[in-house]
């Protein structure tokens, strides 16, 4: 199989279950965030040293690359499961609720905006949170304008980003990186 295939040169490409769309489709933007939030999984995979960290990032990859499938095939309100065409499942979202609740219990409870930042991998992991917020935001427009939409996706990406934020939180924790607290205009 060639890398190339010559067949986006006009600027369109095809979508999983058929048809073809301009590259800068809204339903390939938002694909295409969540395939940049994946890279930037993999990203802090390489900088991080701590393997908790590690597994759940592990885990998170595979979920992605699947979410990416999901919404790059349209959803049909009559359509019979595909063993070959992921679809998010409530069971995912409900484990990043239970990662959540687990690692936020090692943490100081919040009383203030935090800034993003502490150890290379909870910086880096605070960047994939505000990827994951704007994969959440082109989702919701894409379910809102377009309709085709798995609405557990729609959940998975909003649980998503808190799951990142307090595993960015987590990591700074682990690695014995403070917060820096918003408290108002520090101007």
């Amino acid at each position: 199989m060639k890398i190339y295939t010559r067949t986006g040169d006009q600027g369109e490409t095809s979508l999983l279950k058929g048809g073809r769309v301009p590259k800068y489709d809204l339903r390939v933007q938002t694909y295409g965030t969540f395939d940049e939030l994946n890279s930037w999984i993999g990203y802090v995979r390489a900088l991080n040293p701590d393997p908790e960290v590690e597994a759940a990032l592990a885990r998170l990859q595979p979920e992605l690359h699947a979410l990416c499938s999901d919404v790059a095939a349209r959803r049909e309100p009559d359509e019979t499961p595909n063993p070959y065409l992921p679809r998010t499942r409530p069971d995912q979202v409900e484990a990043l609720e239970r990662e959540i609740d687990r690692m936020d219990g090692d943490l100081e409870t919040l009383t203030h905006f935090i800034l993003p930042g502490g150890s290379p991998a909870g910086a880096a992991l605070h960047v994939t949170r505000t990827v994951s917020r704007r994969a959440e935001r082109l989702l919701v427009e894409l379910a809102q304008t377009e309709g085709a939409v798995n609405p557990e996706a729609v959940r998975y990406a909003n649980r998503l980003s808190d799951y990142l934020f307090t595993l960015a939180r987590w990591a700074n924790h682990r690695a014995g990186r403070r917060e820096t607290a918003w408290v108002g205009s520090q101007v």
